[in-house]
């Protein structure tokens, strides 16, 4: 019985050959549209065009071409199905047995700048879906391709004819393969629809940000109710939320060797490792805290991480003064931790930074001296941050027990000229430029946080604890440690003091500045602590609380 594939690809992607073998070493007679149809006819490969098998033209500048029912009906027809078998023959329909599609190239083309809405909306693939969907739907019969990279197995699944299971066990994970990329086309567009106003969520308001939010997590459906607005969608997030994402990664394992990990997404597009093992985890959220962190600072930066938290950050004119001053702030954390910088990392860094153990070393360009020093250590990991490193707006995406929760990325700083000055005495100059780098710094600390710092640099941290009090007392005992003078310093609370204890156990180190939200029911008493030890104190009124 003749045996029909039916060819419809944008990605034409080893095709040919493909194609080829089919034809020459399987049997199979072609069907194939447009662009497929007459690359396979100028290579030699017999085809049949969709219009001649179905008797109807391709119409509607092609949009409309294999929605017909020779074509579902050969899909679809169930094989073991004596009446689906007489109503196939009564009108005519043929079984085809091989379905290859992949989609129009939506996602790419409504990633390029500038794309017209119209452009996107042609890029829409409608008949792509339908002969994906039927044919993996009937996957006991019909074999459905949709990646290029899958042409080997099916080849070689056919050449063991008498391997039936074998058949059918790829069929299956075809079929599943198809529904994972129909769904993640499916939330592209929605995605995009609501970005461009389509939606009564806001991630249609033409704002610069969400086209950011959505690029990255790429597939964010969102459901409208137009008879019924969403209230939820209109304050910012969609009324549905729907993820897809590939795997780009296994990972030996998770947080702890027990566990078992994987990395989807598009973290390698943002990114190219240089040398090094394979990155491990831990060494991803590390990564991107450390992306996050040195994208508030415009100056020459390094910072140094670990465990998500920054131990030392600094600002100078160059990256070695800069680098001598984040390790001062603690020089036992920085072992086995994450270095990042915001300048390109040169050999004079990079032979200070050789001489400890560091797991990770990432910058936006490293100089042919550095890599050669740094080559001598294999497993150390070196990360190019492509396209620069800044703090762009993404969605966080947190799982909770039955579900996700969401949420705009914290990108707020706050802007000076906002910020009230509650104490007696004002800032000077030099205390609101201690206070805003801490600022910076201090909405990356694990809550409760306190950091301390003065002339661009971290003085003392103290991150993650119960009691912000004993924050405060971490980070001087911190400071201690590295013998660094507290005296003149700004100490800055991520959120509200609760008490006045935190500051004056702030004031007794030292500090003659504080920043903080404000918005306790005790902030008078607060207030009146600062007062009495002729400290500066402005609130924010802008809370970083970071779980």
């Amino acid at each position: 019985m003749e045996k029909l594939a039916l060819l419809s690809v944008s990605d034409k992607t080893d095709l040919v050959e493909f194609a080829t073998a089919l034809v020459k070493q399987h049997g199979f007679r072609l069907l194939s549209t447009g662009g497929t149809a007459k690359l396979l006819a100028e290579k030699g490969l017999p085809v049949t065009e969709v219009s001649q098998h179905t008797g109807f033209p391709e119409i509607m500048e092609g949009r409309v071409k294999t929605l017909h029912p020779k074509i579902h009906g050969g899909l679809l027809c169930r094989r073991d199905k004596a009446e689906h078998l007489a109503e196939a023959a009564k009108n005519g329909i043929a079984m085809i047995d091989l379905v290859v599609v992949n989609l129009y190239p939506f996602e790419a083309t409504v990633a390029k700048p500038g794309v017209a809405f119209e452009e996107a909306i042609e890029n829409i693939d409608i008949g792509g879906p339908s002969m994906l969907r039927s044919a993996a739907k009937n996957h006991e019969s019909v074999t459905v391709v949709c990646d290029p990279a899958d042409y080997n197995a099916v080849l070689g699944a056919f050449a063991k004819s008498d391997d039936t299971v074998g058949l059918l066990a790829l069929r299956r994970r075809l079929a599943l393969k198809v529904f994972q990329r129909t769904a993640a086309y499916d939330a592209a567009i929605s995605a995009y629809l609501g970005s461009s106003g389509m939606g009564d969520s806001p991630m249609g308001s033409g704002r610069a940000d969400d086209s950011a939010a959505l690029s990255e997590h790429g597939r964010v459906a969102c459901a409208t109710q137009p008879a019924e607005p969403d209230l939820d969608a209109l304050a910012g997030l969609p009324a549905q939320l729907d993820l897809s994402y590939k795997k780009a990664q296994s990972l030996r394992y998770g947080e702890n060797p027990h566990q078992k990990a994987a990395l989807y997404g598009t973290f390698h597009d943002h990114y190219q490792q240089l040398q090094g093992k394979e990155l491990s985890y831990n060494n991803i959220l590390d990564i991107t805290s450390a992306t996050y962190l040195i994208g508030e600072f415009e100056r020459p930066t390094l910072a140094i991480l670990k465990h998500t938290n920054p131990c030392g950050v600094a600002s100078a004119d160059d990256l070695v003064t800069a680098w001598h001053n984040a390790f001062a702030t603690d020089r036992q954390a920085p072992f086995g931790g994450i270095i990042i910088v915001n300048r390109t990392l040169e050999a004079d860094l990079a032979k200070i930074i050789s001489e400890i153990f560091t797991e990770v070393i990432i910058a936006p360009h490293f100089t042919d001296e550095a890599l050669a020093i740094f080559g001598k250590k294999k497993n150390l990991r070196l990360m190019i941050a492509k396209g620069g490193i800044g703090a762009d707006s993404l969605l966080d995406v947190r799982s909770c027990v039955g579900g996700l929760l969401v949420q705009d990325r914290n990108i707020k700083l706050g802007n000076q000229a906002d910020f009230r000055v509650v104490t007696k005495r004002q800032p000077t100059p030099e205390e609101w430029a201690n206070m805003m780098f801490g600022w910076r710094v201090c909405k990356h600390v694990k809550s409760n946080a306190i950091v301390y710092c003065r002339d661009e640099r971290t003085l003392g941290v103290g991150a993650g604890q119960m009691a912000r009090v004993d924050s405060s007392r971490i980070a001087v005992w911190k400071a201690g440690e590295a013998k660094l003078d507290l005296k003149g310093s700004a100490v800055i609370s991520e959120a509200l003091f609760p008490f006045a204890d935190g500051l004056i156990a702030a004031a007794d180190a030292g500090a003659t500045s504080a920043i903080q939200p404000g918005g306790s029911i005790r902030d008078d008493e607060v207030i009146k602590a600062a007062d009495e030890r002729n400290m500066a104190m402005v609130f924010t009124g802008i809370r970083h609380f970071k779980h």
